[in-house]
């Protein structure tokens, strides 16, 4: 009977045993591929949202060229882009001939003309046929899609000068909504030249007048 105990009590201590070593095996390799996924999953939707920040960046300056400021709300950003269009000009030199009454004599002037050639829509000229345009408000992460970037105007006096500046962004907590809470905080805190600093992706400034992402030019590149 005892011999008996004894190997029902061997094979707990060796089933127990086996279970520990899967345990520990499995928390080995999950905290050395942990992160590389989490990398992976970081890189993949940060060149999404950087890509919609383009497009969100390149209606501003239409939006400013043709208007003259920046747009403080992104559902009309939109409907600028599918409305507005572009005044194609030309400028060449010109002069003619004008009386001086100083000299009493006809003088030469120089100028320069500006010629209408035309009108492009603004929406063909940045997005073509690709209607991609109508949802770059929003972050283009899986169940996030209801998610918005958050816009904001500001006008800057630099020695007396009013210069219109923007900035739209995004928080990585929102991004990586569903990745390990440790490696989240980790990545708010990068500092890196090779990464994305800070707690959000940011396009612009209402500080200074900018109009540049806070990633590194990797993400541009593999756009490219």
């Amino acid at each position: 009977m005892f011999a008996y105990k004894f190997i029902i009590m061997k094979i707990g201590i060796q089933a127990l045993l086996w279970i520990l070593c899967a345990f520990f095996a499995y928390k080995i390799y999950d905290s050395i591929n942990g992160p590389i996924s989490f990398n992976k999953t970081k890189t993949e939707r940060y060149a999404k949202v950087i890509s919609n920040l383009k497009d969100i960046g390149n209606a501003q300056a239409a939006h400013k060229d043709v208007l003259g400021y920046y747009s403080d709300n992104l559902d009309s950003l939109v409907a600028f882009v599918d409305t507005a269009q572009y005044t194609l000009t030309q400028k060449r030199d010109s002069s003619y001939l004008e009386f001086d009454r100083v000299y009493r004599i006809d003088m030469l002037r120089e100028v320069i003309v500006i010629d209408t050639l035309g009108f492009a829509t603004v929406k063909d000229s940045l997005f073509g046929n690709s209607e991609r345009y109508k949802n770059m408000m929003y972050v283009p992460v899986k169940g996030q899609e209801d998610k918005r970037f958050s816009l904001k105007t500001d006008i800057l006096d630099n020695n007396g000068y009013r210069l219109p500046v923007f900035e739209v962004k995004v928080s990585k907590d929102v991004i990586l909504y569903d990745q390990d809470k440790y490696l989240v905080a980790l990545e708010k805190d990068v500092v890196s030249v090779d990464g994305v600093n800070g707690p959000e992706i940011t396009l612009g400034s209402l500080t200074q007048v900018s109009t540049s992402g806070n990633w590194p030019t990797t993400y541009d590149s593999a756009e490219e």
